[in-house]
């Protein structure tokens, strides 16, 4: 999925080709996913877009969007907020803009190019074209009636964190440690939370936590104060290279986990670093996570000195849960994560829901079969034998 990497990449593209062009023809079919999950249309986006020029291009975290404007009005919502979903991007005819390891562009490229959304023409001479591509529909295209200046005081950029690199004054040290000792979550889930830090995903996060010598499974609230220093540390220089690279992998610092994470083995063995360590992958939010159990240890306490140290905002809380039974605590954690690590803010809520299944109906108890059932009494059970019924 494209991250604060990619879609800067997405950016710098749309500022080199857009900015300062007037779009003269705009083509876009509805879609009822695409445009219609957000509440607008391919045609509304199509009018509203049409002879108007692009004043900027910028983003936070995964959303991106244009100012445009028609000419000699000062201002004109609404202006497009975008975001790539899973398999969403931006192609311009004639330049590289595909990410991590990007080919040169072929003179004879098919255009538009295939699963295209939308499609935008300059009427600049060489006139610039652009298109939407997303094959599987999980990207989102929204027109925001607001000023331009007011487009991240809105929905949805106001219900999302802030963005690691042009949110650099908000997102300190003492605002990441505020953060995470309020929650008691796996570490990785509550950095994949975009209501929590925007932009970060699955591959960024894994880099972070390697980084930062963390294990994805360690709970938020056990991490030291040294240990929430290092990961605001990591998170920092993990996006600013990302994003300063442009996405592009094949510049990426040779030690990165990137590097080597879609390696296989054939024998099903860890995949080894060149330092000679090894990394494994483990499911963690119900995400892939690429670990080096010899650098990311798994954490799940503190020892009792080192935590009474420890930022913990949730141990007079937890203080009290110990009286109850083990599996009531199990639950209630299991909740608290499932709803942290809900996968990309929208893309959960948006995605198309299939058929319900048909429950199944409870089966009918055989003659001399065993049957358990509770008694209104402290909830225990008895077992009764079925009659044989003449």
């Amino acid at each position: 999925m494209p991250e604060i990497a990619e879609v800067a990449r997405v950016v710098h593209y749309l500022r080199k080709n857009l900015v300062g062009k007037t779009l003269a023809v705009v083509k876009a079919p509805d879609d009822a996913i695409v445009f219609g999950k957000v509440s607008t249309s391919g045609p509304a986006f199509q009018k509203a877009m049409t002879g108007k020029k692009v004043l900027d291009a910028n983003q936070q975290g995964k959303y991106f969007w244009f100012a445009a404007l028609v000419p000699l009005i000062i201002s004109s919502p609404p202006h497009p907020v975008f975001h790539l979903g899973m398999t969403g991007w931006i192609h311009i005819r004639g330049e590289p803009t595909g990410h991590y390891r990007p080919k040169e562009t072929k003179e004879d490229e098919e255009w538009p190019p295939k699963f295209w959304r939308f499609i935008l023409e300059t009427d600049s001479k060489p006139k610039v074209e652009a298109a939407f591509v997303d094959a599987r529909r999980f990207g989102r295209v929204r027109l925001v009636d607001c000023a331009a200046e007011d487009i991240r005081n809105t929905t949805p950029l106001n219900e999302n964190g802030p963005d690691p690199v042009i949110d650099k004054d908000i997102l300190t040290a003492e605002w990441l440690q505020t953060k995470i000792s309020s929650k008691r979550v796996p570490i990785k889930s509550l950095l994949l939370d975009q209501a929590v830090i925007s932009g970060l995903g699955n591959w960024v996060t894994d880099e972070v936590l390697y980084n930062a010598k963390l294990h994805p499974e360690q709970y938020s609230n056990t991490l030291s104060s040294e240990q929430i220093k290092q990961l605001h540390k990591s998170i920092l220089y993990i996006c600013q290279t990302a994003v300063d690279l442009l996405a592009d992998s094949s510049k990426f610092p040779e030690e990165w986990l990137f590097n080597h994470r879609w390696g296989k083995s054939k024998t099903k063995a860890p995949i080894t670093l060149p330092n000679g360590a090894e990394m494994i992958k483990l499911t963690v939010g119900n995400r892939t996570s690429c670990v080096v159990p010899s650098v990311q240890k798994n954490i799940v306490e503190l020892p009792a000195e080192e935590k009474k140290n420890s930022i913990n905002g949730a141990e007079d809380a937890d203080s009290e849960k110990e009286s109850k039974p083990r599996a009531n605590a199990s639950k209630k954690r299991k909740a608290v994560v499932v709803k942290a690590i809900k996968e990309e803010e929208e893309l959960a809520e948006d995605e198309p829901k299939g058929k319900a299944k048909k429950a199944k109906s409870t089966p009918k108890t055989k003659v001399g079969q065993v049957k358990i059932e509770e008694t209104p009494s402290e909830g225990r059970r008895r077992s009764t034998r079925v009659p044989k019924t003449k």
